[in-house]
């Protein structure tokens, strides 16, 4: 099953990896998949940053920070699909290509808008978070980010989609981790979101909240790798 860049296809999508077995069969083609030097060693210093500044163990606090960051290259690509169009508007292919990038951006990046605003609400109710850990840190890395992803996407769009890879990757197996160690509890809270209910989810649980923000991390992270194939196949 493959994302083609309908909100509906986006949550049929979600819906389904909630299946264990769909779930472990669109994941496999793209484990072992090989970023180039340049996003590892990118990819690499935000992981160790965020582990750094946040602890490893998964929390909602460290999910807040996380999804603000996690917006970034979304925004970023869309910006530059713009600057590029702007150079090259008389190249009709190049100007589809980007345009269809744009699109994906744009779902990407309210989705992950959507990510931020519900965990931050969460995490107002379960633990108090410091202004300058939580809000004015996550906004540097963000600023960082947006630039880095910015100026790989102009210069080569691989490199700006590898590093997307790996930073969703981190994010998904985050997200696992924290279901695996808190799902009993996560399964007997509530969760009442009126941005949540707008966006179109309506999950039952924190549990069930929490497994479709893991499992949009997977399809972010997928179709980064499907978008290069995309891009260089054109």
């Amino acid at each position: 099953m493959e994302l083609n860049g309908t909100d509906k296809e986006f949550e049929a999508l979600n819906q389904a990896l909630n299946d264990e077995a769909q779930l472990a069969e669109y994941k496999k083609p793209f484990d072992n998949y090989k970023p180039s030097l340049l996003p590892r060693i990118l990819g690499g210093f935000l992981v160790w940053c965020g582990n750094t500044v946040y602890g490893n163990p998964p929390s909602y606090l460290k999910f807040r920070a996380v999804e603000v960051i996690a917006r970034v290259p979304y925004h970023s690509w869309e910006s530059a699909s713009f600057t590029l169009l702007t150079m090259f508007y008389s190249d009709e292919q190049r100007a589809l290509k980007l345009s269809k990038i744009t699109k994906f951006a744009r779902m990407a990046a309210d989705n992950e808008t959507m990510h931020v605003i519900v965990v931050s609400h969460l995490a107002r109710l379960e633990q108090k978070a410091g202004v300058i850990r939580y809000t004015l840190i996550p906004m540097f890395f963000a600023f960082f980010y947006f630039w880095a992803s910015y100026f790989l996407y102009l210069f080569k769009p691989r490199w700006s989609l590898e590093l997307n890879y790996l930073f969703e990757q981190h994010a998904f197996d985050s997200y696992s981790e924290f279901l695996e160690i808190f799902g009993e509890e996560l399964h007997k809270k509530p969760i009442t979101s009126e941005f949540l209910a707008w966006y179109g989810r309506h999950p039952r649980s924190q549990y069930e909240f929490f497994k479709s923000v893991r499992n949009d991390e997977l399809v972010h992270r997928n179709r980064s790798i499907h978008e290069i194939e995309l891009n260089e196949n054109r």
